[in-house]
């Protein structure tokens, strides 16, 4: 029994140890070309969502109207667009961050959901507000104000809708050089399909 034990001690102290040594000795991913660890998307998104899931908030305290939805076109592309992108066209440096960054001008695969559209607002501004840890998202909670921040979260929760004319044209990439404005893609439509 005596042995066991020392067993279960010598398991104790020594793994920690073997840990830290890999972590200060050995090769781990930190580069985001490198591989993830097994379950490190799981076990942070879990962490994730259920810190998320006990600060929301709700109910918003602003309405989608068109001042606010046009308001939050301006804050996107003026703060959000260079990572995560404008609808037609994606990001050029979100390819190369990790964890993956959302292009939230995309259609999902259902066609019905379109970045973030299916979060609550209240997600959305959890995240502006406070960044996420290690992903290269920012607090956005001393840069913009709150009623900012609703007004880029109540956008992106509407994305899948039809926007103002004037927050359409801010969240979409501007026509290329000979080529005349392309009609936006219905919300229904997946990027890049034609109906």
């Amino acid at each position: 029994m005596g042995r066991f034990l020392l067993g279960i001690l010598v398991g104790l102290v020594a793994a920690p140890v073997l840990v830290l040594c890999w972590l200060v000795w050995g090769n781990p991913p930190v580069a985001v070309a490198d591989r993830p660890l097994p379950f490190e998307s799981r076990i942070a998104g879990s962490a994730q969502h259920a810190r998320i899931d006990r600060s929301l908030i709700k109910t918003p305290p602003i309405q989608p109207t068109e001042d606010n939805l046009v308001a939050g076109a301006q804050i996107y592309n003026d703060q959000c667009a260079v990572c995560h992108g404008l609808r037609g066209k994606a990001s050029a440096i979100a390819p190369h961050m990790f964890p993956h960054v959302p292009q939230l001008w995309q259609a999902h695969r259902n066609g019905t959901v379109v970045g973030v559209s299916d979060d609550p607002p209240g997600e959305t501004y959890w995240k502006v507000a406070n960044g996420i840890r290690l992903s290269g998202m920012p607090a956005f909670d001393h840069i913009l104000t709150n009623e900012q921040m609703w007004q880029v979260s109540l956008l992106l929760a509407n994305a899948n809708k039809p926007l103002p004319p004037a927050a359409t044209v801010m969240v979409s990439a501007p026509p290329e050089p000979g080529n005349p404005p392309a009609a936006a893609p219905s919300p229904a439509t997946p990027a890049g399909k034609q109906m």
